[in-house]
């Protein structure tokens, strides 16, 4: 059987991790890869980030990301739970686990990284907006799931 490219939505906050959850316990099979798509705002470091405005950062191994210097770099937070949880499910699911970092609109880049990264189906949390919140704030789900190239599932907060 052919390789599976998995994706989470990772911002690592209660429903990011619930939908990794989701995603180990469902979905992820033995060899497939998991990718996880962290999508920072332009900000404070985007001179840095420069070379990988436009396509994200190159793709980081679980194994990279655990050094501090590496998530420093990346400025991905600190979060034993969320590491021990893809250590975890890395392990036992005999998965590649690896991080795609992009800056930007977190609805585009999310969709833009489904197309670039073949993405077979995406997982994503919601944070439980309200249809006020929603249309205020606009929705980061509504839009992935309306314009994503492959099967999106979402994974409520509550």
């Amino acid at each position: 059987m052919a390789e599976r490219r998995i994706g989470v939505a990772m911002d690592f906050s209660a429903s990011s991790k619930k939908a990794l959850r989701w995603a180990a316990d469902n979905l992820l099979r033995k060899g497939d890869t998991l990718v996880l798509l962290h999508i920072r705002h332009h900000g404070r470091d985007e001179a840095m980030n420069v070379p990988w405005s436009r396509t994200g950062s190159p793709l980081i191994p679980l194994e990279e990301l655990m050094e501090p210097a590496v998530r420093q770099r990346y400025d991905v937070p600190e979060d034993p739970e969320a590491f021990d949880m893809l250590n975890a499910v890395a392990r036992q699911k005999e998965l590649c686990v690896v991080v795609k970092m992009y800056w930007g609109d977190p609805r585009e880049k999310v969709c833009d990284a489904v197309g670039e990264l073949h993405l077979e189906s995406l997982v994503m949390g919601s944070r439980g907006l309200g249809q006020i919140q929603r249309i205020l704030l606009g929705s980061v789900t509504n839009y992935v799931l309306s314009n994503a190239s492959c099967p999106v599932t979402v994974v409520k907060s509550k």
